[in-house]
């Protein structure tokens, strides 16, 4: 998965446990769908979006009885900064 990672400019400072693209689009991490969703309706000049880690409370990472953590989908630019792109 490195290599892929790699390939797609997914800086270690941004990685997590899962890699996609969509419709071009690098998605690293427990992204919200509906990140992914107004992604796709706005379609920026990205190279994708991340949420590094795999904080408790994303998508999949849900326990009962443990409260969420607060966690931000991180904007991958195409020089490999990166922004907030949402909040939860």
């Amino acid at each position: 998965m490195d290599a892929v990672k790699k390939a797609r400019g997914v800086s270690p400072q941004q990685a997590s446990c899962h890699t996609a693209v969509v419709e071009g689009y690098v998605i690293e991490g427990h992204v919200l769908a509906s990140a992914i969703q107004l992604l796709l309706a706005e379609r920026p000049n990205i190279r994708g979006l991340a949420v590094p880690g795999m904080p408790m409370g994303s998508p999949g990472m849900e326990v009962a009885g443990v409260e969420a953590e607060p966690f931000e989908v991180l904007v991958i630019a195409h020089d490999g900064t990166t922004s907030v792109f949402a909040r939860y």
